[in-house]
């Protein structure tokens, strides 16, 4: 019997031994992505919280016209209507006050959580049954109703990314003229920061692992993480324990940085690059994940010229689904209201037949990439930007203003994952605004009027304080920039100052003042009568020439028509309609009627038997309209 024991005993040993000597090997002989491998597979079993198998989810909704935020959606960016996309509805944001926005707002609990102001209303329409047709198939009720809440806390489907791979496979986008690219074999080296507020912790490690399994090693310095004052749980001791487990096998590739409060997007990118050391920075989100080849794009085009600021193309993850979908090659742009949006390719790019070329661009979304000590000099990002919003259109204006130059490059791709709704900062409005009016104050010179018309705010007295511009307008006279109008002829032609603008706002009929003129559906060319809101589909632009414009201030604007048929005014292409004789001229003052110049028929308002208001065109009674904000002293009787 003692000799049996004996025998297991020792074999129990030998067991042992030839496991810690198989672990030594591991870290003296394995290659770099042997243990890679071993550590994100290691790293997702940590990570996935529920269910044994993946979801094979539909594409059911991310379509939806009314909440898509749109290909490669960052942060909150416009899609033109012009390029076949879908806007992005400022209904989706609704709250009180910037307080409420800035405020820590992640107090959740399992159950009836409260995630944010407006809770109730964004809770109706992620209700399970209208917003996840599909679920329930091999999940139990426990898993269905997990699966709800973290959509709710994370505003994507942060339950399937719990399940899917960190190092999992994205089709690789890139045209195939890319792939035939050979790219020199000294390049900078790289820091690549992340920002993130109250993430999935699967969705960073899933940027992470991507990554470094998508950077040669030799060029990839370090990854730089920071934390805008994160709220959720897994953000603390489970991220420094992943974050020591890649630098197991990568040691000091990963930082960690933690604001001790919320200090919003533009000084997170600031914090990250002022602990950056190489020689090029590329600033991300952490919802992100690089495909392959993103890198030597990048830093190659830099080192040719270190003035300029480059963006790879960004592909969409569908919120949803998890899905990756392609996107075609656009330029950003932004509108007067500085929401970015996406432009055609320079008809000068595509003269040149070679769609590995960069391809200059008006602006930036706001993942980018710089050579380090160029972005410092000219400015780093404006750290007295607000939340977010706005900070993209800042630095580019500043990059092309004063020295440097923006570009595109088609064979870096990056999928990015965009929100379906952002549950720490519903009422994005107000950042948004007083963010725009900063960039307005300092960089847009005579043409600032126009970001006050879009947002329909009063060009005096406004009551919003943009913060202290001084440094930035010090910076501007160093750097010796040029001026926006510069800027307008030789970089964004396409965006265009309205300067025959006379009264804008919203706009009420006498008959009653509770309800405002309201571009209606889009698309769809009926204007309606709805209560007045502090809303773009309310904002009327009356120019002197007589033409009404309905809804927000963009490159191809809706004018008021009467047909001459019928009861009902239309709203037209302002081009379009000059071209076919639609009647588009009105004659108009500030509390007097509203009559059109050619068939003299007066717009005006009918009760219907349900109590709501139509528009009509018909022979002028005694209505009058009165309209928000006169620019200029005009339009009294």
């Amino acid at each position: 019997m003692m000799r049996l024991w004996r025998r297991s005993c020792s074999k129990v040993l030998c067991a042992v031994l030839i496991l810690v000597a198989a672990n030594i090997l591991l870290v003296v002989f394995y290659t770099k992505g042997t243990i890679k491998s071993l550590v994100v597979g290691s790293l997702h079993k940590e990570g996935a919280a529920v269910a044994q198998r993946p979801l094979h989810l539909k594409k059911d909704v991310h379509h939806s016209s009314k909440f898509y935020t749109g290909r490669g959606n960052l942060r909150v960016c416009r899609l033109t209507e012009r390029n076949g996309f879908t806007p992005l509805p400022s209904s989706l944001f609704s709250g009180k006050s910037l307080k409420s926005t800035m405020k820590q707002q992640s107090h959740v609990r399992q159950g009836n959580a409260e995630f944010h102001p407006g809770w109730k209303g964004v809770k109706a329409r992620l209700a399970p049954k209208k917003f996840f047709p599909q679920w329930g198939k091999g999940l139990s009720q426990a898993r269905q109703k997990e699966a709800h809440y973290l959509f709710l806390k994370f505003g994507y489907n942060a339950f399937l990314s719990n399940q899917l791979p960190f190092n999992r496979s994205i089709p690789d986008t890139r045209h195939a003229r890319c792939l035939q690219k050979t790219y020199p074999a000294q390049l900078p080296s790289l820091s690549v920061i992340l920002i993130f507020l109250n993430e999935a912790l699967s969705v960073i490690q899933r940027a992470i692992t991507s990554i470094i399994n998508q950077t040669p090693p030799r060029l990839l310095k370090e990854i730089i993480l920071v934390d805008d004052f994160s709220s959720h749980g897994e953000l603390k001791g489970r991220l420094d324990e992943a974050i020591m487990l890649y630098n197991q096998s990568f040691p000091v590739l990963l930082k960690l940085i933690r604001h001790t409060k919320r200090r919003g997007l533009a000084q997170a990118r600031n914090t990250g690059l002022e602990a950056a050391t190489a020689d090029v920075v590329a600033i991300l989100d952490a919802h992100i994940e690089v495909n392959v080849g993103w890198a030597e794009p990048i830093l190659s085009r830099i080192q040719e010229d270190h003035t300029v600021v480059v963006s790879p193309v960004f592909d969409n993850i569908d919120f949803n689904t998890f899905e990756l979908e392609k996107q075609e090659l656009a330029v950003d742009g932004f509108d007067w209201q500085l929401w970015c949006q996406y432009d055609h390719v320079p008809h000068a790019w595509l003269q040149l037949d070679d769609v590995t070329a960069p391809m200059t661009s008006p602006s930036i979304m706001g993942i980018l990439a710089a050579n380090r000590i160029f972005l410092t000099e000219i400015g780093a990002l404006d750290g007295g930007m607000l939340v977010y919003g706005g900070e993209n259109v800042e630095l580019s204006l500043r990059v092309w203003q004063c020295g440097g130059k923006i570009e595109i490059l088609p064979c870096s791709r990056i999928a990015h994952l965009g929100r379906y709704y952002k549950p720490y900062a519903m009422n994005l409005d107000i950042p948004l605004r007083r963010n725009a009016l900063r960039v307005a104050e300092t960089w847009m010179d005579k043409h600032k009027y126009m970001v006050y018309l879009a947002w329909n705010i009063p060009l005096k007295n406004s009551g919003i304080d943009y913060g202290d511009i001084s440094s930035r307008k010090a910076l501007q006279e160093k750097l010796k920039c040029k001026s926006f109008d510069w800027y307008l002829k030789n970089i964004y032609p396409l965006l265009k100052p309205v300067s025959n603008i006379v009264c804008y706002g919203r706009i009420k009929n006498s008959l009653d003042e509770s309800v405002c003129l309201d571009r209606g559906p889009v698309p769809g060319n009926s204007p309606k009568m709805k209560p007045c809101r502090e809303l773009s589909e309310q904002n009327v632009y009356y120019l002197l020439s007589g033409e009404f414009y309905v809804g927000e201030l963009t490159n191809e604007q809706y004018c008021l028509a009467d047909s001459g048929r019928g009861e009902k005014p239309t709203l037209e292409l302002c081009s379009e309609a000059a071209k076919r004789g639609t009647h588009i001229y009105w004659d108009f003052k500030q509390g007097n009627s509203i009559k059109n110049k050619d068939t003299a028929r007066c717009l005006e308002i009918k009760r219907d038997p349900s109590g709501t208001y139509r528009l009509v065109l018909e022979n002028c009674t005694q209505q009058t309209w009165k309209i928000q904000h006169i620019g200029r002293n005009w339009g009294h009787s």
